[in-house]
């Protein structure tokens, strides 16, 4: 401390301090000179780091990889080494665009065996962070023979368990089949375009309304997100062998609740800091407005 390798932070009632390394030949000696945790978060995010630590701790003895590049480079050994069980996982064109995979700074475990550990910890009762996040491990999920999603709640977020395993039967174990990506880029596309339901034949108008019913609930809400960026590449369903590999046991689903309280590891924050400014005149608040303004093809998210 005295000569400027890190630094501290104060905690709720004096009941904790906190340490942040930030000297950058501490992080060279250990093989990460340019590691993110050098980097100033705020210090909230302490307690949140704390809980991934506990998290990977109760695995010890797995290999960690714990950067992007760490990854992205064990995928593609995969992708060059296709499992023995899964030959149809094979073909490298399907993984080789990387753009959108292993979304978050969670890390991932390797066993031995060869056994996937994809870890996630959950901070918030939502769940579209945990769905891009699943969406973006799916190459992973494919390759590997055997696998474990390990789902780790703190003590507070712990009734929302049910609302993230909702989430991995939609996006794992429930594919969109043919004829619903069919339905859903005839709505996706009106969607956008903002048709004005009373301009258009019956037939149509139906197909809306019932479109707008059956695909209203919250995995294609964030379908239709990724569909206006991703365009065809978001309705491309997730390779059969993942929900295979749910139902033959060879995956699992774990939801863990961590033992231990954060909630003393506060930081001391002033108020008046994160205090928000008002807007300056001719600012706009939120979003810009929709294209469309129709309720009925452009539900409230």
């Amino acid at each position: 401390m005295r000569r400027g390798f890190a630094v501290t932070a104060d905690c709720i009632h004096n009941r904790a301090r906190l340490y942040h390394v930030q000297h950058r030949p501490l992080y060279h000696a250990i093989g990460d000179a340019d590691s993110r945790c050098r980097r100033a978060v705020p210090a909230r995010s302490a307690a949140e780091r704390l809980m991934r630590l506990d998290a990977a701790l109760t695995s010890p003895n797995l290999d960690w990889l714990t950067t992007r590049s760490e990854k992205v480079g064990y995928l593609q050994t995969m992708t060059a080494w296709p499992s023995s069980e899964h030959p149809e996982t094979a073909p490298a064109h399907d993984v080789a665009d990387l753009t959108n995979q292993f979304p978050g700074t969670f890390p991932i475990g390797i066993a031995t065996t060869g056994h996937v550990l994809v870890l996630y910890l959950a901070t918030v009762p939502w769940t579209d962070d945990f769905r891009t996040f699943l969406v973006g491990h799916t190459a992973l999920l494919r390759m590997a023979s055997s696998w474990t999603l390990r789902i780790v709640f703190p003590q507070p977020l712990r009734r929302a368990m049910e609302a993230y395993r909702a989430v991995v039967h939609e996006e794992l174990e429930s594919p969109l089949q043919a004829d619903a990506i069919y339905d859903l880029k005839r709505y996706f596309f009106h969607r956008r375009r903002g048709t004005d339901l009373s301009t258009i034949p019956e037939a149509l108008r139906a197909f809306l309304k019932r479109c707008a019913d059956v695909f209203g609930g919250p995995r294609f809400t964030h379908l239709y997100r990724r569909w206006l960026t991703e365009d065809e590449a978001a309705l491309k369903p997730i390779a059969p062998v993942i929900p295979e590999t749910l139902a033959s046991g060879r995956a699992t689903i774990e939801s863990v609740v961590l033992p231990h309280t954060y909630e003393h590891l506060s930081p001391l924050v002033s108020r008046r800091r994160t205090r928000r400014r008002g807007l300056r005149t001719g600012e706009q608040r939120g979003d810009a407005a929709p294209h469309s303004i129709n309720p009925l093809l452009n539900p409230a998210p």
